[in-house]
């Protein structure tokens, strides 16, 4: 491959890591391609390169993630790795056509970066409820949000955390992998060669799993199965996009699901909503904040009705006030995740 190509990517995600990004997107225009780093929720501008840089840069990087450098008019995933000294980062890149070229958008998945279940959210008090939750021997907790709101990393910090405490058969589906994890057997998910969520939910059971991880729950068949392996003895943990907690119920029974089985297998579902935390008038890192529906709670959702009270649910609203009180946000952070 092209070795000016080749320096080009390293340089590029040396600055992206060295910035903590977690995407780098790349916007073509007319004569100039923008790089944007996002850090922190934020996109900023890297820099710009020419166009021809772009190109080279592009069936590089389409080649060593495994993409067909000749397809130009359907969109493409793959994945790479980047190495540093004592780091590993694996890559997951996607293209999608647009006029007269493509773009490209990179997404930085670190391997050694194991953050602990105690790094993740902003209250300890709703990390003690989600550690109750998988005590369960069974059902199913699902995780929801958008893109990006951190459920993948909560799924793998939950599953660390079991592990550490129990010997348990554990099995992820996973569209793709994004960490390996040791004492964990996980199967990744490849529709072309016709491993589906499907396929491989059935032959994952046939190996007696005590926990049971779903990467994502995108359809009425996974949504299902999912619940029925809840109902047979399983710990199933998944995930699901939706805007909060409340949407979770109405998007699963908008995918088909009975309100029997819900109030049956579903244990509890945490919406999560990443804030910039502030400290000395800069960000430091992101934490999460969920709005936590359980009990009595999930169960009147369930049947149509509004949770109940404060005290037994808090809205993602309710919980930006909170972590503004507290002085962990500012108040223009406040306005922005409120629109």
């Amino acid at each position: 491959m092209d070795i000016a190509a080749a320096k080009l990517s390293k340089n590029l995600l040396q600055s992206a890591v060295n910035a903590n990004a977690s995407d780098i997107h790349f916007y073509p225009l007319t004569n100039h391609v923008s790089i944007f780093f996002r850090v922190h929720g934020k996109r900023n501008l890297h820099k710009t390169i020419s166009a021809s840089q772009y190109q080279l840069l592009l069936t590089y990087y389409k080649f060593t993630s495994g993409m067909d450098i000749g397809e130009v008019r359907k969109p493409q995933n793959g994945t790479t790795t980047y190495e540093q000294i004592s780091c590993h980062y694996a890559l997951r890149l996607s293209t999608l056509p647009i006029k007269h070229t493509e773009s490209l958008a990179i997404r930085i998945l670190p391997q050694e970066n194991n953050l602990t279940l105690d790094n993740l959210f902003l209250f300890p008090d709703q990390l003690t409820q989600l550690k109750k939750w998988i005590t369960n021997k069974s059902g199913i907790i699902l995780l929801t949000g958008p893109t990006g709101s951190g459920k993948t990393t909560t799924l793998y910090a939950l599953l660390q955390k079991i592990l550490t405490e129990a010997s348990l058969q554990t099995i992820t589906l996973e569209d793709p992998i994004e960490k390996d994890i040791d004492n964990i057997l996980q199967v990744q998910v490849n529709e072309k060669a016709g491993m589906t969520y499907q396929t491989g939910l059935k032959a994952a059971l046939r190996h007696d799993p005590d926990i049971l991880m779903i990467g994502e729950i995108r359809d009425r068949f996974t949504a299902e199965f999912a619940f029925e392996a809840s109902l047979t003895g399983h710990l199933v943990l998944s995930t699901l996009h939706a805007k909060n907690a409340r949407g979770t119920i109405s998007r699963l029974l908008d995918m088909g699901m009975k309100k029997n089985d819900l109030r049956q297998s579903l244990i509890a579902v945490a919406a999560l909503e990443l804030l910039p935390v502030d400290r000395n008038q800069q960000t430091t890192r992101r934490a999460a904040i969920m709005e936590l529906l359980e009990g009595p709670a999930l169960e009147n959702t369930i049947n149509g009705g509004e949770p109940l009270s404060n005290n037994q649910f808090h809205t993602f609203q309710h919980l930006r006030k909170k972590a503004l009180a507290y002085g962990f946000i500012t108040n223009e952070t406040f306005l922005e995740a409120g629109q």
